[in-house]
């Protein structure tokens, strides 16, 4: 079974927090998706709460520290990333910016990105395609067409509001699956993902 690498970045700043509720969603929904196409999703998620310390520093001395180089990598690895963030201001956070900031320039490069927002009010959805698409076109990232806003409302909707918000993770997370099966990361090892022996011996006759 092949794999694809997906790096989930959740940007929610309390504990729980909605932004890691629908990441966690958003993530469920791609991982689903790619098992229907008989793909094994790597998923490593990362609370940029825990690394604020990190990215502050590296915004000073451009040197990452820590915890920090070893997400980094994971980064310039993904096959996919899924990135939501709280609505601040009308727009995403000063954490997740200051992050992204830090990443290599060309890391994200033809790499699919979800993206996804919370806030307390409906009227923040824009904050989708005013900042978030933008900011990620900006690094040359393939942004999935479905991002996901859920306002504090949608966590607990009646039926169809539940059900709305539902379809929209479920239509973001086969997006982002039929991308990231398709990509490509430049330098792929051939031997990173060796065929599992008893698949390779599953054609095999007694």
């Amino acid at each position: 079974m092949s794999v694809r690498r997906i790096v989930t970045v959740s940007a929610g700043l309390s504990t729980p927090s909605s932004s890691r509720l629908l990441a966690d969603r958003l993530t469920a929904a791609t991982e689903r998706s790619l098992g229907d196409r008989g793909i094994r999703a790597r998923v490593r998620t990362v609370e940029l709460r825990d690394l604020a310390h990190d990215v502050m520093n590296a915004m000073v001395t451009q040197v990452p520290t820590g915890e920090l180089p070893g997400v980094l990598s994971d980064l310039a690895e993904a096959d996919g990333v899924i990135a939501v963030t709280p609505v601040f201001n009308a727009s995403y956070s000063g954490l997740f910016k200051s992050f992204f900031d830090v990443v290599d320039q060309g890391a994200l490069d033809a790499v699919p990105v979800l993206v996804g927002a919370t806030g307390g009010s409906p009227r923040h959805s824009l904050v989708l395609e005013h900042a978030l698409r933008p900011l990620f076109s900006y690094s040359r990232a393939l942004v999935v067409p479905t991002g996901v806003y859920a306002a504090s409302e949608d966590w607990g909707a009646d039926d169809e509001g539940a059900r709305e918000l539902n379809e929209r993770i479920e239509r973001a997370g086969r997006q982002l699956a039929l991308l990231a099966a398709d990509h490509e990361r430049s330098g792929r090892d051939p031997y990173d993902e060796p065929v599992a022996f008893e698949d390779l011996m599953s054609g095999l006759g007694t």
